[in-house]
């Protein structure tokens, strides 16, 4: 190989290592985690309101994954705006 094609190379690792640090920082951060629990609870909350003591076990059951789902979803623009608070 020659010395561009090495360099090249040493770049495209150093560009992922950034990734990977940025992608492990994004999953251990308070934010994250604090944002999975609010969207958690508002769906709880919403749910528990339309309901209003309708007692099914299945459908109580599906209250948290579908609580975690939306807070998954949502979380990209979250972290989008973390990203960018980091990289200052």
């Amino acid at each position: 190989m020659e010395n561009k094609e090495l360099e090249k190379e040493i770049e495209k690792i150093k560009e992922r290592n950034k990734k990977v640090e940025l992608d492990k920082k994004w999953e251990t951060c308070w934010t994250r985690r604090i944002c999975i629990c609010l969207l958690t609870y508002i769906v709880v909350v919403i749910y528990s309101i339309i309901t209003n003591k309708i007692s099914n076990i299945a459908l109580s059951s599906l209250v948290p994954v579908i609580g975690f789902t939306l807070s998954t979803l949502s979380l990209k623009l979250i972290r989008n705006i973390w990203e960018k608070h980091i990289k200052k």
